[in-house]
């Protein structure tokens, strides 16, 4: 018997888009991704490929340029890339920006943004995270002050994923600076030929060495009072906070494709290797080892795909979104962990995609909220 891995909630039309999803993972993105790697971000030319065949913002309804399709293809495609640790495109960043204007943005500006993302034109970012405030989002200090009809933008952000390739930035910023969540808001910031709008340095970071994570500076940029978004002061801390299941999920379905790929090629890598005169796969304790490994990856498969229905449904809690995120990441770390104990010395080398896996896995426990504050969520929802 051969244990598969397949969501519950793969349908027969679903397993169609799925087959596209995975051409596409395979002949556009898995080619290209060792060069990838080496300069720091994909390209542009990547990000239109994938709005050309229709797996960016998968769940936008059709009246916005897009399937109208729900959480499930979105979750088809964070699937095939994390099971091959493809980590350099973030298309679960770009759809929660286009998720911040499907659910808090005026027409207007659904209208205007929401089909350009989903065609690849512009690439989404979220600015949230400052020197210095961490998962504190209602102490930032990136400031912006009404002036006649625009908004007059100064402040930094840092660790901001897609911010290299970045066309729109949604800048999480203090509208009132005497105020703490009352006082911050969203403003969306279309990048080309921005005066004041500065790209810093591609962070060095130990692992997703192919995605584009950069500081931005804004120095006096200007928008105008329209690019508010949803067109009321204040409302940016509460428009944070009710998106997060949904961001909470998607880490939890990258966890578990992770631990899914990782057991994959760990199993094939030992049915291969020798050592003192058979393979790895025939000792006991690399049977055992996997046979554990195997079990959690059922388990979070089950967790998971749980909380993607609850999600499709309108049912998914913050408190359950913050146990799916803070158990499977845990776990994700601790089975890779594992996964590349079995491949010895090899396991250690980037040419090895178990190596990759290991590092990337790292900053899962971290971004989406750190793993502590999931549990103080988790602790006063008892």
């Amino acid at each position: 018997m051969t244990i598969e891995f397949r969501p519950s909630w793969l349908d027969e039309d679903l397993a169609m888009y799925q087959d596209t999803v995975v051409r596409f993972v395979e002949t556009e993105m898995l080619p290209n991704d060792e060069a990838a790697r080496h300069q720091g971000h994909v390209g542009h030319d990547l990000w239109k490929r994938a709005g050309e065949l229709g797996v960016l913002c998968s769940d936008i309804p059709e009246a916005y340029g897009d399937g109208g399709g729900d959480f499930r293809h979105e979750a088809v495609l964070y699937d095939a890339m994390s099971r091959r640790g493809l980590t350099g495109m973030s298309p679960s960043v770009h759809s929660i920006v286009a998720h911040y204007f499907l659910n808090h943005g005026t027409e207007a500006q659904k209208q205007k943004w929401l089909p350009r993302l989903a065609r690849g034109e512009i690439v989404g970012a979220i600015a949230m995270t400052e020197p210095g405030t961490g998962s504190d989002l209602q102490g930032v200090r990136t400031r912006a002050e009404k002036r006649g009809n625009r908004y007059v933008i100064n402040g930094s952000k840092t660790f901001i994923t897609n911010g290299y390739l970045a066309g729109l930035v949604l800048v999480v910023c203090k509208t009132d600076p005497t105020q703490r969540a009352r006082g911050t808001s969203i403003l969306i910031v279309e990048t080309k030929d921005l005066k004041g709008y500065r790209v810093g340095r591609v962070l060095d970071k130990i692992g997703l060495k192919a995605q584009d994570t950069s500081e931005l500076f804004f120095d006096d940029v200007e928008v105008p009072e329209e690019n508010l978004l949803g067109g009321a002061e204040g409302q940016g801390f509460f428009q944070l906070m009710s998106d997060l299941p949904y961001e909470r999920t998607i880490i939890g379905v990258m966890a578990a494709a992770a631990m899914e790929g990782a057991y994959q090629t760990t199993l094939n890598y030992v049915r291969d290797r020798k050592a003192f005169g058979q393979t790895i796969a025939d000792f006991q304790n690399t049977r055992f080892r996997l046979a554990e490994i195997a079990t959690t990856c059922q388990v979070a498969r089950a967790f998971v795909d749980q909380c993607v229905e609850k999600l499709v449904a309108g049912q998914l809690d913050t408190a359950t979104a913050s146990m799916v995120k803070l158990w499977s990441s845990e776990q994700q770390g601790r089975v890779i962990d594992e996964c590349l104990q079995l491949h010895g010395g090899y396991g250690y080398m980037n040419e090895y995609l178990v190596g990759r896996m290991y590092v990337d896995a790292r900053i899962q426990r971290i971004y989406g909220g750190a793993n502590e504050v999931m549990r103080e969520v988790i602790a006063r929802a008892m």
